[in-house]
């Protein structure tokens, strides 16, 4: 009888796990040092400059943008 629901639970488990990793940033949408960093050097080789969006929490990558200097 376990090994009967062992598959569906182990189906279920994969299937959990691909919808919380997708879409997520590698280093879980954290603004860290060096994730700041990364995203402003790409800013500036495009021109632009790393800066918060109106609202945006600083503590996450998601609320930074690159914007037109």
């Amino acid at each position: 009888m376990r090994s009967f629901l062992l598959l569906p639970v182990l189906a279920a488990t994969a299937l959990l796990s691909a919808c919380a990793t997708a879409g997520a940033t590698p280093d879980g949408d954290v603004a860290s040092y060096d994730s700041l960093r990364q995203m402003r050097e790409r800013c500036t080789s495009e021109g632009k400059e790393l800066t918060l969006r109106d609202g945006g929490n600083d503590r996450r990558l998601s609320g930074y943008e690159c914007r037109g200097k």
